[in-house]
């Protein structure tokens, strides 16, 4: 019975997460755009993460293909010193808050994330890495609301911290009217090869 209630596909990608107190320091930062800017559509502070590679929609049976490649490259890499950094804007519609730190080693990470998916023969829209933490979307035709608050906390420098898990990651979308929602499907400790599966 339950196979009748599993999709067929699964939207995924590959990110890294920021511990909470980081992202509390960021949201703490955002307080007073939250209520000045109530229209905005603000992601959950729980689902913020910072994408390697997005491989779209792919149908359920080809993730568990990906699990034991990702933790082998997730045990070969070891973990990085990032923090978040400044803000800006995608189509004076994305908000979106930036990355600092490790970034030589996070582009090296996403490379061969990538590498790694293809030879797993998995095909995705291989955009250049781009690091940053999606906050917030503007509604169409809100041409300055994502503007203003970037230009609020543009001067943002968090604390340090390390990132210490690959995540395959889940998503919702498209498949309700509600808000998209992550989950992880699997995660690895950067560096321990001691350490499979979550």
């Amino acid at each position: 019975m339950n196979d009748q209630t599993q999709p067929a596909t699964v939207r995924v990608f590959i990110a890294l997460a920021p511990p909470d107190h980081a992202k509390e320091e960021l949201a703490r930062e955002l307080r007073p755009a939250y209520g000045t800017h109530p229209r905005m559509r603000w992601n959950r502070i729980e689902d913020w993460h910072i994408t390697l590679a997005f491989l779209g929609e792919l149908p359920a049976g080809t993730v568990p293909l990906l699990r034991p490649a990702l933790a082998d490259l997730a045990a070969d890499h070891q973990p990085l010193r990032l923090a978040l950094r400044g803000s800006g804007t995608f189509d004076d519609r994305v908000l979106w808050s930036g990355i600092d730190g490790d970034l030589d080693e996070l582009h090296m990470l996403a490379a061969d994330v990538r590498t790694t998916v293809k030879n797993c023969g998995v095909a995705f829209e291989d955009r250049p890495l781009r690091p940053h933490l999606t906050l917030a979307r503007a509604r169409r035709g809100d041409r300055s609301s994502a503007e203003e608050i970037a230009e609020g906390f543009a001067g943002f420098t968090g604390r340090r911290w390390p990132a210490e898990r690959l995540h395959l990651v889940g998503s919702n979308a498209g498949r309700s009217r509600g808000p998209i929602h992550y989950r992880d499907i699997d995660a690895w400790a950067l560096g321990d090869k001691g350490i499979t599966g979550s």
